[in-house]
């Protein structure tokens, strides 16, 4: 549909349902893509039999329906003819606003909420949403009996009529933004949701093809931009609120429930009661590519970033990466140490018989991006710990087995499902406290995905030098799966495998756009790496390269002879094997450091924590090794 319904009305019974605003515009935009769709094929056979059709349609109303409901039956002649007519167009109409139509259920809330008062908004919301689910199919049901089509079998079980979104919303007025961004005030800002999972969504574009580059201009056109045309969501991202405004058209307002499924919310308090750290503005219609990035509002201490109202923009990353560039340039800017990767808490227990250690339970602390904060403990050593962003993951399903796949059914929001490469979903993969809450980090590993370690040798290379382990963060190389503007099979380099916004070019010269940014990341990285050293020489950390030669089988340089060597007969299966390989061998370097960390420690612990961070880009090897792991670990019983 090429426009999103917004519902705000609260109906109890069909009656109410068929009179409100909200089932008269929904019933008026689906008739006039219906006849649109009809004039598209006047040129073929059946010209009249479309006309009479379309002239049928237009003169369809909402007061049909009504007295469809109040009429005595049974109906009969012309008039049952008619009203059949009518019912198998609002059937197909149902239908459509099940699969095709992005509907938000909007709820007022009172904008001072607490602790518990949010639980019971939440509550409040999800009712509502499960009550205009169950209105509809209601009203459905009658509409057909009441024409004699609710004879035979009811299929109504597997039926479910939930918006979208259904969403709580404070006054726009309420969040603190500076002056200079006054008319933002004027867009509802959502404060709770419950939406529809299950659901896949198809976008104009397939891949993320421009950067998000800082820009010498603020790209927000406050004089242009309309507040009734935009939603608004605060987003929690690290230590940051970051407010999205998302443009109502299709292709971005898709994008909604994948970010609902990926950040996780900001506490009203903290956009009510502190200014926000950033806003993102994504699909705004009168930008163009000269204002795609993000600006450093340094008068009003603000980041601003827009994505324009382009086609070829419509894609997820194009809300997910920009977001993330905005908490990673505020990492840099308040002297913390952004990482792209994945990063992983394991609890280690230690057998009461054997003393050997077990890997009781793991929970993912990052799947994209996170940033390491030097920490003082009580005797004023410095340490590093670690903090994620993310709740969920932006999985690339090419790489998943079918196994995983159905593990994630019925959390997701997918995307491009029938893309055929680079199919995407977003799933709920860790809770709030777990990304919230710092971990000493006490593995740090570049993740590559190329090269074959020979059968034999552990695919961890953890006790590098830190000096010399830099190196491979520096570099970032990387086989392409082909989902950028890599080729599939080619080496790619990013410095630090691109923390968002990229620092360097290929040759670690540093991007004139990134200058500044650059100069205290390098600054923020001598820091980081002096302790990470006397952390390394002390025994209390461990750093280098775990390969988990997830894409070794298309690196142009592996040949028939190095794969051979690795243990490898067959190109194709290197993908899953090799991932395979590298899960045992960490498992292994997991219970290897909790042993030497628990002989530090006073007192002998029944258990101690082991947090991983592997820094790597897309299709090196994370998501894949963690699955690998989980197939060991997990103690479901799918």
């Amino acid at each position: 549909m090429h426009e999103m319904l917004e519902i705000r009305e609260i109906c109890k019974t069909p009656k109410q349902l068929l009179k409100s605003e909200s089932f008269a515009r929904y019933l008026e935009l689906y008739k006039k893509e219906f006849v649109s769709e009809l004039m598209k094929r006047e040129d073929k056979d059946l010209k009249e039999e479309l006309q009479h059709r379309i002239t049928f349609i237009k003169g369809i109303k909402p007061e049909d329906y009504i007295d469809i409901i109040k009429g005595a039956t049974p109906f009969s002649g012309d008039q049952l003819r008619d009203y059949r007519a009518s019912v198998q167009f609002l059937d197909g109409a149902f239908h459509h606003y099940r699969t095709k139509t992005y509907a938000r259920l909007i709820l007022p809330v009172d904008e001072n909420l607490n602790g518990t008062s949010s639980e019971i908004i939440k509550d409040k919301v999800s009712n509502k949403a499960d009550k205009l689910s169950e209105l509809i199919l209601e009203t459905r049901r009658i509409l057909l009996v009441k024409v004699g089509f609710g004879s035979g079998i009811r299929r109504s079980q597997g039926l479910e009529c939930h918006p979208n979104v259904a969403v709580g919303e404070i006054p726009g007025n309420s969040v603190k933004l500076p002056n200079d961004y006054a008319v933002l005030k004027k867009v509802p800002v959502t404060s709770t949701a419950d939406m529809r999972t299950g659901v896949y969504y198809t976008t104009h574009a397939n891949k993320r093809a421009f950067p998000f580059f800082e820009l010498g201009h603020n790209p927000f056109k406050k004089d242009s931009f309309n507040p009734e045309e935009y939603i608004a969501i605060p987003f929690e991202i690290g230590a940051w609120n970051i407010l999205c405004y998302i443009h109502k058209t299709p292709g971005y307002i898709e994008i909604e429930p994948g970010l609902l499924n990926l950040f996780p919310y900001s506490k009203t308090e903290n956009v009510t009661q502190k200014q926000v750290d950033g806003i993102f503005v994504l699909g705004c219609p009168n930008s163009d590519m000269d204002d795609l990035g993000y600006f450093h509002d340094k008068e009003n201490d603000l980041l601003v970033g827009v994505i324009p109202g382009l086609d070829e923009c419509q894609y997820f990353g194009y809300g997910k990466k920009p977001m993330l560039t905005l908490h990673n340039v505020l990492c840099i800017l308040k002297g913390n140490l952004p990482l792209h990767c994945g990063a992983t808490r394991y609890v280690v227990r230690f057998d009461e018989k054997t003393n050997e250690p077990y890997i009781f339970d793991s929970l993912i602390k990052a799947d994209d991006m996170g940033r390491a904060i030097l920490e003082k403990n009580n005797k004023g050593e410095e340490i590093p710990y670690f903090y994620g962003t993310e709740t969920g993951a932006f999985a690339c399903l090419d790489g998943f087995s079918e196994h995983a796949k159905m593990q994630m059914e019925g959390r997701e929001i997918g995307y491009n499902k029938h893309s055929g490469t680079n199919a995407r979903q977003i799933v709920p993969v860790t809770d709030y406290s777990e990304i919230a809450t710092g971990s000493e980090l006490d593995i740090l590993l570049y993740l590559n995905n190329y090269e074959i370690i020979p059968l034999g040798e552990s695919c961890m290379k953890a006790d590098m030098k830190p000096d010399d382990a830099l190196d491979h963060f520096r570099k970032g190389a990387r086989v392409a799966a082909g989902s950028t503007q890599t080729h599939r099979g080619d080496v790619e380099i990013s410095y630090w495998a691109n923390p968002f916004p990229l620092l360097k070019d290929d040759n670690w010269n540093d991007l004139p756009e990134h200058k500044d940014l650059c100069d205290k990341f390098e600054k923020i990285e001598e820091r980081f790496f002096k302790n990470f050293n006397k952390r390394v020489n002390k025994g209390e950390m461990k750093i280098g390269v775990a390969h988990s030669m997830l894409m070794a089988g298309v690196y142009k340089e592996s040949t028939d002879e190095v794969l051979k060597n690795g243990g490898f007969d067959d190109r194709n299966l290197v993908e899953h094997h090799g991932p395979e390989r590298a899960a045992h061998d960490m498992i292994e370097l997991i219970k290897e450091a909790a042993v030497e960390k628990r002989s530090r420690v006073d007192g002998n612990p029944k258990e101690v924590d082991i947090t991983i961070a592997t820094i790597g880009d897309s299709r090196t090897g994370k998501s894949e090794m963690a699955e690998k792991m989980d197939g060991v670990l997990n103690m479901s019983l799918i």
